[in-house]
């Protein structure tokens, strides 16, 4: 068995200095100044769509750039009749973002295939790497446009959506020279496809606090959000008695800590809840509050577990307000199911996890991925890499070591060496993936 002492010679240990060198090079194209912003197809997502693109073809890749901005490469097998297998992840940020998040995924698969042409390796399939447009809706508002429209389910309305400064993306498409009429030719064929396989930075502390540099994916967590507000009375602070108020304020802070209470009932699913907004409108010092509103978010690694949680919660909401004198409305505005991975492509990337003499540990993903959308059209795996500096991503002190990218990027290798795929998948799938009904929530973000 290969151990990870084996797997740190200086030959090797340059795989994983070159990931790093690039995500720098990277994080020097930014909208801001200060911190890393790369936004879908401004000049800046351009810029690093062109970089990737060069450096895909410098690793002996077939490149270019679709109509909708993703960043395709081929490494061609000997065999012209092969499926096709896909790896990558995407390359735009939030604002103000980490240099590793998505983007660990798309330059470790680069370095992968420029290692095996440079060794003169041949696989016996077609290996894609897709570097997708835009997957965190930052600009407009729209989640997955780049992998929506390679399983087919790019909807012709999203081409109407305007960002914060009135600018129409159909409009933004044609500036960047892109043939719009051309967007339904990017799909992919599902019976072509083997799978796909993304490698993907941790985004959290779980690998952190076990010691470990990798673990594989179990689900990819499904999200249900709410918009809550709470309707009391506004009323003078110093004379109104506290048996006789309906504060809106103390209702929502009961239920928040139901919120908190109820999702640790479940670790097991990974079930989390968030408040991430809390406001009291027009508050003030001397005033009981008469309204408070605040979002929820529930995920959990599978959707039962997840729908149980949010019926608890509701439920909770409407005794709390009865309890309180509180009138409640409540706005559902998403709902995404969660994504499984495939237990055999799973059972394949814990074999290469092995080899690299390391315990496969399986966790579940909290954050949503462009592999949700990709297990729409074909099978699904994740490896995720340790993110250090407490877990902290979204943020420009998310960090990756040079040992974990480089032994992340000879896992992937060794998994693709060792590939095995499974029969080719019936052509109805490949109906379902065109469906736009079965078209991604356009809201969902991590």
């Amino acid at each position: 068995m290969t151990t990870l002492k084996q797997l740190h010679t200086p030959q090797q240990h340059a795989l994983g200095a070159t990931i790093l060198a690039w995500a720098e090079q990277l994080g020097t194209l930014s909208e801001d100044k200060h911190g890393l912003t790369c936004t879908y197809l401004t000049a800046t997502h351009r810029a690093t769509a062109v970089q990737l693109m060069q450096w895909m073809r410098e690793a002996g890749m077939h490149a270019h750039i679709d109509a909708v901005g993703n960043v395709v490469g081929r490494f061609l097998s000997t065999d012209p009749q092969a499926r096709t297998l896909i790896t990558g992840s995407h390359y735009d940020t939030v604002r103000n973002g980490g240099k590793y998040d998505g983007r660990q995924g798309i330059l470790t698969a680069i370095a992968v295939v420029k290692h095996m042409n440079d060794k003169g390796m041949a696989l016996p399939f077609h290996l894609e790497v897709i570097a997708f447009a835009e997957e965190e809706g930052v600009r407009f508002q729209s989640t997955f446009l780049g992998s929506s429209a390679v399983i087919g389910q790019f909807d012709p309305a999203l081409l109407d959506l305007q960002d914060r400064d009135g600018v129409v993306l159909r409009d933004v498409l044609a500036e960047a020279g892109q043939d719009l009429s051309s967007i339904d030719a990017i799909a992919r064929d599902p019976s072509d496809l083997l799978g796909y396989v993304e490698l993907h930075i941790e985004q959290g502390p779980v690998l952190l606090e076990k010691g470990l540099p990798v673990g594989i994916v179990t689900s990819i967590a499904g999200s249900r959000r709410f918009q809550v507000a709470l309707t009391g009375v506004a009323s003078h602070a110093g004379t109104t008695p506290m048996a006789m108020r309906k504060d809106a304020a103390t209702a929502a802070a009961e239920v928040l800590l139901y919120v908190e209470q109820r999702c640790n009932e479940d670790p097991s699913s990974s079930l989390v809840g968030t408040v991430g907004q809390l406001q009291v409108p027009h508050g003030s010092v001397n005033v009981v509050p008469g309204a408070c509103h605040f979002s929820l978010d529930i995920r959990a690694g599978n959707d039962p577990a997840r729908d149980a949680a949010v019926a608890d919660i509701l439920a909770k909401i409407e005794t709390v307000c009865q309890s309180r004198n509180i009138e409640c409305t409540i706005e559902p505005i998403l709902e995404a199911g969660c994504a499984p991975c495939a237990p055999w492509l799973m059972a394949q990337l814990s074999s290469a996890v092995e080899r690299a003499g390391l315990p496969p540990f399986e966790l579940a993903s909290g954050a949503g991925h462009d592999a949700m959308l990709m297990a729409r059209a074909t099978d699904v795996a994740m490896l995720f890499t340790r993110c250090g500096n407490g877990g902290i991503s979204h943020n420009p002190l998310e960090t990756l070591s040079v040992d974990d990218a480089d032994v992340a990027a000879r896992i992937l290798l060794d998994f693709l060496r060792h590939f095995k795929p499974r029969p080719a998948r019936a052509a109805t799938r490949g109906a379902r993936a065109a469906n736009p009904a079965n078209a991604a929530p356009r809201e969902y973000t991590e």
